[in-house]
């Protein structure tokens, strides 16, 4: 009996979520060992589903690193980055093309569909959904076609959630003249969030969420306003991988965004105890 009561509670306690969310939009930049590991893949799914049973629009935005280095490593092709940055060749884009907006996408797509949902897999190029430049680093190093968003046409995304339908998201993105550009999944999720104004942007990391001390999880900071990052990048708080999510947040809020959460999307349903618990999991930054 006690068991079920504590049961309840959980319920209750996520009775005020569910009702403030209905209807709003939350953007999920899916990544890391989230994607990795067959079990958190599976609560993964299942939490993105619930949220669209109690009335909130999902979208996911996914990445792929990983995939795309093991793929170009049995072609033969060496991976090289640049500042974290993928350089991509002509040879490269058809490879990351063809793992995040097929094998990645679709494989994803069936997760949800598994887990009850009714999922459907795009690329940027899909809808004219994004629309890219090519990418100008500090140093003027040439990252070939890496693309940074020059718009989001949202009208299809509103369309497919309006629809019941749960959107999963390849960033890749075209331009006028039709070519493919790969963009940073981090940075897709802030731009889409942003031009959809979404309630909120979260990120599942291979982190406990922002440390002070990457090597020491006790020193998680719980909550911010994006007004601090300034300060905690220059202290190098903010760093590597760290630095497109922050970028994202902050451009989310800019836009319109309520709240951006960045998550150990390592620990199982860490989707309903973000959004959906009094203390949740990871780092909420606010305005």
């Amino acid at each position: 009996m006690e068991t079920l009561i504590q049961k309840a509670e959980v319920l209750i306690e996520a009775l005020p979520y569910i009702r403030d969310f209905e209807g709003k939009t939350v953007v999920i930049k899916y990544g890391g060992s989230a994607m990795e590991d067959p079990e958190i893949r599976k609560s993964t799914a299942e939490d993105v589903v619930l949220m669209k049973y109690v009335g909130m629009n999902p979208i996911v935005v996914h990445g792929g690193g990983p995939a795309i280095s093991r793929t170009l490593k049995r072609l033969g092709i060496e991976s090289k980055f640049h500042n974290g940055l993928r350089i991509t060749d002509a040879e490269t884009v058809q490879v990351v093309e063809m793992v995040l907006a097929g094998s990645i996408n679709k494989d994803l797509v069936n997760l949800l569909n598994t887990a009850g949902g009714m999922a459907v897999g795009l690329s940027g190029k899909d809808g004219n959904l994004l629309h890219a430049k090519r990418i100008e680093t500090e140093d003027g190093a040439d990252l070939g076609f890496v693309g940074e968003i020059v718009s989001v046409h949202s009208n299809l995304l509103n369309v497919l959630t309006r629809s019941g339908m749960i959107p999963v998201v390849a960033p890749t993105a075209t331009d006028r003249d039709g070519n493919t550009w790969n963009v940073n999944a981090d940075t897709a999720a802030g731009e889409i969030a942003a031009a959809l104004q979404a309630e909120k942007l979260v990120f599942l990391t291979d982190t406990p969420g922002l440390l002070r001390d990457r090597d020491d999880p006790s020193t998680l900071i719980h909550q911010l306003t994006y007004r601090e990052m300034p300060k905690l990048t220059r202290d190098g708080v903010i760093s590597g991988g760290m630095i497109p999510k922050v970028e994202a947040c902050i451009k989310a809020l800019d836009y319109g965004v309520k709240k951006t959460h960045i998550v150990d999307g390592r620990v199982p349903h860490a989707l309903l105890l973000e959004i959906f618990t009094n203390k949740g999991l990871g780092t909420l930054v606010s305005h």
